[in-house]
This record gives structure tokens, sequence and C-alpha cells, in this order.
């Protein structure tokens, strides 16, 4: 396996440090076990054949320090046509994306004679608050079930990977973008180098690029394992994106710390040759990532151990809770969940099934675990004790809307970074 964004090879035999040890493994930031595709969600049908189990083990790069996943899979069968999460479906994004897009309308001033273009655009989630202000804007979304969500919105949507290639094409048949937005992409990106090249070709002279991603730091600080699976081929710190994208000749000069997905940065970048000015931000997290450790290869070990902390607390409460005769329940069929759920080896008998918002899981079964996905109306007709919140990062829309459990004296659980009941 090879480092893809610089090349250097991750399974071979390295020096351990000062002992002068070889050994693969110290490489290795994170070893989960095998587990299927967290969001290739089976149906009735496909209880009755077995599941593909593929390897799910994070390495560290030694040279560039970018933390990825091997490639076990292709993009193409992990999104495929019938992918079955929608952006839409979260109440608290959409107001993040509103927000956004007012902000940064302001911000660019875009108007009409601009040109937005949102990568990995899922069901048209944030442009539909783009066409709202009346600005042309174009979705690139390879994933058809969602992009025919963002058409019958209004969204020009294009179904198709986004890369060097369909840059080129791109820009030859229209024009370049003022601004290009990438919210949690990035991560997702097999061929980092193609992506990061198509950005800068798509990109005008003096537009900007948003991208938003989970940082490294935080999933490394509130032991947020979970957020680890094969649609995720790469995390990052700001220190490893600056360094990417100064390669094809992108300048990052403003960066937002975000509280969505457990902790996010927001970077804005553009051409080297820009008029925009960097700001202070960038110099602040590229020190905090330096004291926190983060260039250091140290750092990178022995988060195995905080991972197995995590899931051995959540086996302890489940097995708890059903031997004091408690009923317990997930909701949010979430990839996040399903990684910590296969992980830990949960099954129904531990969890007779998760709620979910979403039509297009309703009815389905978690991969790996094999656990009904049902609707809303199931909690109120069994009043289970404690639900367990699988998507964390939404712990506090979940309990908002989902009030009405204390009624019976019902509880809400979360797993990550530790168990919390309350």
């Amino acid at each position: 396996m090879k480092c893809r964004f610089c090349g250097t090879r991750l399974d071979a035999p390295c020096v351990d440090g000062d002992t002068a040890m070889h050994s693969k493994e110290s490489h290795v930031f994170l070893d989960l076990g095998t587990a299927p595709p967290s969001n290739a969600f089976l149906t009735s049908e496909e209880l009755a054949a077995p599941e593909t189990w593929f390897p799910l083990k994070l390495y560290t790069c030694p040279t560039c320090l970018l933390v990825q996943v091997d490639e076990v899979q292709s993009r193409a069968e992990i999104f495929s046509s019938d992918y079955v999460y929608f952006s839409s479906y979260s109440r608290s994004w959409l107001e993040h994306a509103q927000r956004y897009v007012d902000a940064v309308v302001n911000r660019l001033d875009l108007g009409t004679n601009s040109l937005v273009v949102e990568v990995a655009s899922n069901d048209g989630y944030l442009l539909q608050y783009v066409s709202e202000h009346g600005i042309p804007c174009v979705g690139i979304e390879p994933t058809n079930s969602t992009a025919q969500a963002a058409r019958e919105r209004g969204i020009e949507t294009i179904s198709e990977f986004f890369g060097q290639r369909f840059a080129q094409d791109f820009v030859a048949s229209r024009r370049k973008a003022d601004l290009i937005v990438a919210n949690n992409v990035l991560a997702h990106v097999p061929d980092l180098n193609d992506f990061v090249s198509g950005l800068a070709i798509t990109l005008s002279r003096e537009g900007a690029i948003t991208i938003e991603f989970p940082h490294l730091q935080q999933l490394v600080a509130q032991r947020q394992f979970d957020t680890v699976y094969h649609e995720h081929f790469s995390y990052f710190s700001l220190h490893t994106v600056r360094t990417v994208f100064a390669t094809y000749g992108l300048r990052v000069w403003d960066v937002e710390r975000l509280s969505t997905h457990g902790g996010s940065l927001r970077v804005w970048a553009s051409h080297n040759t820009s008029h925009h000015r960097d700001t202070d931000a960038v110099i602040e997290v590229l020190a905090e990532e330096r004291a926190a450790g983060m260039l250091e290869l140290d750092y990178y070990r022995g988060f195995q151990t905080q991972a197995d902390e995590v899931k051995d607390d959540l086996l302890s409460f489940l097995l708890e809770q059903r031997r004091l005769g408690c009923k317990v329940v997930g909701y949010g069929a979430a990839a996040k969940g399903n990684t910590l759920l296969n992980y830990a080896g949960v099954r129904r008998d531990l969890l007779p099934y998760v709620v979910d918002a979403s039509p297009h899981k309703q009815g389905r079964y978690l991969p790996g675990s094999r656990i009904p996905v049902v609707t809303e109306r199931q909690l109120r007709t069994d009043r289970p004790d404690i639900v367990l919140i699988l998507p964390w990062n939404l712990r506090e829309e979940i309990t908002s809307q989902l009030a009405y459990i204390r009624e019976w004296g019902g509880r809400f659980a979360t797993a990550v970074p530790r168990m919390v009941i309350s």
C-alpha cells in the first residue's frame, strides 16, 4: 500500500524509533478488524445471502502524515446508485448550510453573474439556498439516488465523479467557478491528487474554495474512532491539507473551527496569485496542531487503546442493561453507528432495532449487525427505557426531537467519547 498523496510505502517494514525495531505495525493508526461497507444497508431479501466484509485498518504516512485506509473497494462500488445517505434529513445540517450560504454570498460578493459549483452536492441540501439568492449553481453528485432528489428541487446536478478530466471538460464547455464548495467529501476521495488538481482547474483566477472536513485532532482527542469507515479514505489535519493544496498552486488563507461532525474545519483556499489575504486563524490552528504533537509520528500511536475502551464500555453497558431487564434501542442508522456496532459485535439480542427518520433506510437492515431500521412510531409503541443515540454529533437535535420519552421515564445514552446516560 502506498500513500494516496505522496506515494510513500505504508505496509513495508520501517525503523521504529531508537530501538531500531523493524515493524509494519509502526505505521498502523487503528485496526478495526473487518466490516462491511457502512452504508450497504440490506433488504429483507438480502438477509438470506452472505455479506462481504473488508479489512478496516488505518495507516499514518511517515512522510506527509496523512492518515488513510487502504482502498479495498472502488468508489463506484461504495457510492452506488442506491446510496442511502440523504443530507436533508438532518435539520441542524440544513441550518448549518443555510447560514454558510448567507455568509459566503456576502463575503465573496456573489451575484447573478457568479457561478457556484458544489462537489458531492448530495440531494441539493446546500445549493437550494444558493438558488434562492438567484445565483447560478451546479451540483456534481455521483450517486443517482441523491442526484435525482436534487433535480426534483430544481438544482442542476451532474451525476459523475469529480476529478481532473471532469474539470477540464466542465471548464471547456461552461466556465470556471467563482466558488467551489466541497463539504465532507475530501475524505471520500481515493485519488487525492486527481481531485485537488480538478479543484485548481475548475476555480476562477480570483475565486475561492471552501472545504469542510472532520478535524483529525478532534477525532483523536474525542476518541471518535467510529467515524472510520470504508467511505472515508483519508483523515486530515490542517497541516496535511495545506501541504496537498500547495502542491497544486492553491493557498489556504483562512480556516474556521466548526462544531459539526464532532469538530470540523472549514478551509478557505484560492490560487496562489489571488488577492485573498492570509488570516491569523491559519497560523493559530497550525500552531495548535504542532503543540499537540501532530507533526510527530508518536502522536499517531496508541489510539487503538482509546477505541478499545469505548468498545468495551459500550458492551458492558448493554450487557448490564439486559441483566437489569431494561430495554435499550438505537436511534440514527448512521455510518458511524455501524462502525461502532460491528467493532463491538453488537447484534439484535442487545439492540433489537434502530429508529431512523429517513424513509430510504426504514425497512432495511444495518450492514453487519443486521439490526432492523424502523420508524419513530416504534418508540411510542415500545416505550423503551433507554435510547442509544448512535450519531452522537446530533445528540442535542435528537434529544429535543424525542423529548417525549421522558414522559415514561426514558433516558438517552451516547457511547462516544465515553458512555453518558442522561
